[in-house]
């Protein structure tokens, strides 16, 4: 667990539950799903001294649940926020040491990219004056956030030359930004696997073997393209939240609440690239395939369309020899010293006649 004062000009880090309120400023706790599900009593007496209230049953539950989706809940006393995170790397915690992270991940298939993207839930319980988020082990967002928020106060300058959050809610919003912009630097390598793909699927000598991953990519970016709905829907219902605050109960007053409605809308065009890219990602997947399909298809038309040309050069052939090989007495040439060669030289210039016509008609030749 890792508990944040955050300050205007300065941040600092302790590895205690606070039990007083500082006098300005705000508190950030951090801690492990499995972490937050063994000490979620003493969170909730801190909760209880800081904030005056402790998280619903209901709510508790959906901090604690790993496979929920992302959304969007509120109470009078603070907003909650689900949202699953789209970041390189798997985590999964080991129930019997809390915050271990497992070195052994599911196998899955699909594209090596699409097997480093966790969608593990991360959630936020955003008080006045306190932000509650609970990560699956390991979090990556989480260690680089408090990376970035450290470095900027040893070093004396604003955090992401933006300024530290000046509130919960904003410090809310920067992290999910964090999360989106994860995924944003891992679809230049998903982009290229998927079009290393596609070349072999459309490459007329190569035979593409790799269908099941194919198929495993299809379905990730279902299930990635469902994700990312959610999450738009969940940033959607918090900006129509933020819409009902009094600018008098928050701190900027009317100023500050507008800077937070403007970076609201900046997470939500994030996630709208997202959605967008994954969308196209999976139309193009599709459209791989249905053009791998239509390519082998013609292939097969150009054999059909040359074997039919072929039969069609070596009927007449097998009517000539058909004649001659019937058992009559009286057949022209057969009884002449040179029918061989005439029967032979007729053949050769019917088939040499039948072939000069399809490969003009072009049905002898290969189409590209």
């Amino acid at each position: 667990m890792r508990v944040f004062h955050i300050l205007p000009g300065s941040v600092s880090e302790s590895a205690t539950l606070p039990m007083v309120l500082p006098a300005t400023g705000y508190v950030w706790i951090a801690c492990g799903r499995r972490e937050f599900e063994l000490e979620q009593g003493g969170v909730q007496s801190t909760l209880q001294v800081l904030c005056g209230m402790t998280l619903v049953d209901l709510h508790l539950s959906d901090l604690l649940n790993n496979q929920l989706p992302s959304h969007y809940d509120y109470t009078s006393q603070y907003d909650l926020l689900v949202f699953r995170r789209l970041a390189a790397g798997h985590t999964e915690t080991d129930l019997g040491q809390p915050g271990k992270v497992l070195t052994q991940t599911p196998r899955r298939g699909g594209p090596p990219v699409l097997r480093r993207i966790d969608t593990s839930p991360v959630g936020f319980a955003v008080f006045d004056r306190v932000l509650l988020t609970v990560h699956p082990a390991g979090c990556q967002v989480l260690d680089q956030y408090a990376a970035r928020l450290l470095a900027a106060t040893s070093a004396g300058v604003r955090a992401g030359g933006a300024g530290l959050p000046a509130h919960p809610a904003d410090l809310m919003l920067r992290i999910v930004n964090q999360m989106v912009d994860g995924y944003l630097e891992l679809r230049r390598e998903l982009t290229r696997q998927l079009d290393h793909w596609q070349a072999e699927l459309l490459h007329p000598k190569t035979r593409f073997n790799n269908w099941s991953s194919l198929l495993d990519a299809r379905i990730s970016l279902h299930q990635l393209d469902e994700i990312c709905e959610d999450q738009r829907s969940a940033i959607q219902d918090w900006i129509e939240a933020l819409e009902e605050w009094d600018p008098a109960d928050y701190l900027g007053g009317h100023r500050g609440l507008d800077l937070l409605k403007v970076r609201s809308r900046d997470v939500l065009e994030h996630i709208e690239r997202v959605v967008h890219h994954v969308q196209r990602l999976e139309q193009n997947a599709e459209t791989a395939v249905q053009m791998h399909f239509s390519a082998q298809s013609n292939r097969t038309n150009d054999i059909m369309r040359t074997l039919t040309a072929l039969t069609a050069i070596f009927l007449p052939l097998n009517l000539i020899a058909g004649i001659f090989g019937m058992n009559f007495d009286f057949i022209p040439l057969v009884h002449q010293q040179a029918g061989f060669w005439w029967a032979l030289g007729s053949m050769g210039l019917t088939a040499a006649g039948l072939a000069v016509y399809f490969w003009r008609k072009r049905y002898l030749a290969k189409s590209r």
